[in-house]
């Protein structure tokens, strides 16, 4: 058998880390196209003041959050896995920025931004370790429960954001909950007529071509309908806000800070910001693969996130991550491949250079409408109702990370949702399965039942399980608990047959238990007997000194082999005056016990000889009656 060839711990940059655009190069078409464009027009008007607002909130200069808008998606979409995961400046990752360096340096000096680039390529050394060693596989203890409960507390919070876009009225901010509705409650008399009209127009134009004409670029067609509803009111001129102009050029280089007391100094808030933004941008990424269904591949992912913050370092880009709202907005403006995040950055710099004018005359209600409505899209109501009605568990992880998502923190919530569902699949693992089997004499090939559902006798002297689940250091206490409730409950089957599954692994404690059950049963007057087919288990069980201890005379590959052994060792005085005779092994019944019992003919019918061995399929085994159990049978 050829030797399996294990993962490196370390990856090394091999083709498909360098090249992994080639997976979807080929896809690209006149079609794809022009979904992608579409996508891309309507996230560069979107990003443009996101990005503005966003390097306010991180202390930064506005032009550093535009940079990061342009040079961060692009490098993320090339060497990511994603296909629409649009990269760039966040709100979680600007207010940690803002937080960590606040402190050290004035905010917006030329130290704060030094060090802002200083922090961003650390960060994404940080983040390319993490994906060279293959730390993306961590990210599948994020259940799909939590990603459909943080998926729905995210468009809670995006629509709550978008709300002020409404009543043209500044409100708190949606974490703060209670302040957030009193505002709204006393903004509600007061809504402005024409934010509402040019928010809720651009919303229900936008949704009703997605309704209609679903091939549209509906999104653009809504922004186009605010944008001229606007004009027609003459917005402007009633307090209406448009999106403000912003500064062009290119992105500059500046080469980070390389000094010992910057590294000294910002290791601990890169390493923090570091796992939040592969938080955000994995689970967001696998939040769209979810309704793209298409496959995804973490380790390359947070490849692509460490190289795009590497790169965005040194031409003036702060740390950016996955943006949810972009996102989203991606895939529902049909965006089919990674070109939608190229062209974006390329359609932001053209506004940038040439058309400012015209994206000034974008209201911001207009957005507002275009955000909420892709809010409403990200809610999965129908894989909702399927979990609530269908798991108490995932339905518990699915609330608690909804909630912890509205009413605490996104990253937050992130954290509650994976050590729920770790925790959930650490007490299954640790709760492995033991059910009771005898051979089902009523069934061809006499396969080992449950005697419980198939009202099934069991041998007066033996019980026989199956272990489904891995013995291992967590499972030893539940299992050594079982072994008990049936050593309680059948005192007198002193032999115990235990049946490894082939999924079953075996560690240290998990053999020591196998031991020590092998002794109480040897000191109760049985035996354990262990039935363990695949390879590798029996290579653990040999491995921790198994078979030496308990003797390799009751360790078998097959239930052929077990049956016989067992029953050779069964009491010959209870065999005498058993009626049940379980196994084809069993001697025949006494000819005076089967005419008082009325069942005919010794040695026929459930426990004759003509029955099929256990377990066995196909011609029966003959296999020699015990001579102890002859000798100890009275004759007739």
């Amino acid at each position: 058998m050829p030797r399996i060839k294990k993962e490196p711990f370390f990856q090394p940059f091999e083709a498909k880390n360098l090249l992994p655009f080639r997976l979807w190069v080929g896809l690209i078409n006149r079609e794809t196209l022009r979904g992608d464009a579409a996508a891309a027009f309507t996230n560069a008007a979107v990003v443009l003041p996101q990005a503005i607002a966003f390097a306010a909130i991180a202390g930064l200069p506005p032009q550093y959050g535009l940079y990061a808008a342009m040079v961060t998606p692009v490098i993320a979409a090339i060497f990511g896995s994603s296909w629409h995961l649009i990269s760039g400046p966040t709100t979680a990752i600007s207010v940690v920025v803002f937080a960590t360096l606040s402190g050290i340096h004035e905010p917006g000096s030329a130290e704060y931004i030094q060090a802002a680039l200083t922090i961003t390529l650390l960060a994404g050394l940080f983040q390319l370790l993490m994906g060279l060693v293959r730390l993306g596989q961590l990210v599948s203890l994020v259940s799909h429960s939590v990603m459909v409960g943080f998926t729905a507390g995210a468009a809670i919070l995006i629509a709550l954001s978008q709300v002020s876009g409404f009543l043209g009225q500044k409100l708190p901010r949606p974490e703060e909950i209670d302040a957030f509705l009193a505002a709204i409650w006393h903004a509600l008399p007061n809504v402005d007529p024409y934010v509402f009209s040019i928010a809720m127009g651009t919303l229900l134009v936008t949704a009703l071509s997605k309704k209609f004409w679903p091939r549209w670029p509906n999104y653009l067609i809504g922004l186009v309908f605010g944008s001229g509803l606007a004009y027609v009111l003459n917005a402007e001129e009633h307090g209406v806000q448009f999106v403000q102009s912003v500064p062009t050029g290119i992105p500059q280089f500046a080469a980070p800070s390389f000094s010992l007391d910057d590294l000294r100094t910002l290791s601990s808030g890169a390493f923090a910001l570091a796992l939040i933004g592969l938080l955000e941008a994995v689970s967001i990424a696998r939040a769209i693969a979810l309704k793209s269904k298409q496959p995804l591949d973490s380790n390359q992912e947070i490849i692509g996130q460490g190289l795009s913050n590497i790169g965005g370092s040194f031409f003036s880009a702060y740390l950016g991550s996955g943006s949810f709202t972009r996102s989203a907005l991606n895939y529902e403006s049909g965006a089919r491949t990674p070109v939608a995040a190229l062209l974006s950055a390329l359609f932001l710099f053209i506004i940038l250079i040439a058309i400012s004018p015209f994206i000034e005359r974008i209201p911001i209600p207009a957005m507002a409408g275009l955000i909420m409505l892709v809010a409403w899209k990200l809610i999965d109501f129908q894989e909702i109702r399927h979990i609530l009605t269908s798991s108490a568990s995932d339905t518990v992880v699915l609330i608690a990370t909804f909630f912890a998502v509205v009413a605490i923190d996104l990253e937050f919530a992130i954290y509650v949702g994976v050590i729920l569902s770790l925790s959930i699949f650490l007490r299954r693992s640790m709760r492995p399965g033991l059910p009771i089997n005898v051979p089902n004499a009523k069934v061809s090939g006499r396969p080992f039942m449950s005697p419980i559902l198939w009202n099934l006798p069991e041998c007066p002297q033996a019980v026989f399980a199956r272990l489904q689940g891995s013995l291992y250091f967590g499972a030893v206490e539940f299992v050594e608990k079982e072994f008990r409730r049936i050593e309680q409950e059948r005192p007198g089957q002193k032999h115990f047959g235990l049946m490894l599954d082939g999924a079953v692994g075996v560690d240290l404690a998990g053999a020591d238990l196998l031991i020590q059950e092998a002794k109480r049963r040897e000191a109760r007057g049985g035996h354990l007997y262990i039935g363990v087919r695949y390879p590798p288990i029996r290579r653990q069980l040999a491995r921790f000194h198994v078979p030496r201890e308990i003797g390799r005379k009751h360790i078998f590959r097959r239930k052929t082999e077990m049956v016989p052994k067992l029953v050779a060792n069964l009491d010959p005085d209870i065999c005498a005056t058993c009626t049940t005779r379980v196994f084809r092994e069993c001697p025949p019944v006494p000819d005076f016990i089967g005419e008082e019992d009325g069942k005919g003919e010794a040695g026929q019918g459930e426990g004759g000889q003509k029955d099929v061995a256990a377990g066995d399929k196909g011609a029966p085994i003959e296999t020699p009656v015990p001579a102890n159990a002859r000798e100890a049978a009275p004759k007739p």
